[in-house]
């Protein structure tokens, strides 16, 4: 049987913590920041948690 592939995009995306729960990046940070808050972008910059239904799938990306 072969290796199993982990998906490319998603190990760049997310990084396990010691628990085994998966951090992740908020999205709309990257451009048309000028009609955003300074409150809103600060926000974003800060690392967020995978939705507990999302879990699964993602872990079978990341090949774990």
């Amino acid at each position: 049987m072969p290796k199993m592939k982990t998906g490319s995009s998603a190990k760049k995306r997310f990084r396990l913590t010691g628990t085994g729960k998966i951090k992740r990046k908020h999205a709309y940070k990257s451009h048309i920041l000028t009609k955003k808050t300074t409150k809103q972008k600060r926000n974003l910059t800060k690392s967020g948690l995978v939705a507990k239904v999302d879990e699964k799938s993602i872990k079978l990306q990341l090949g774990i």
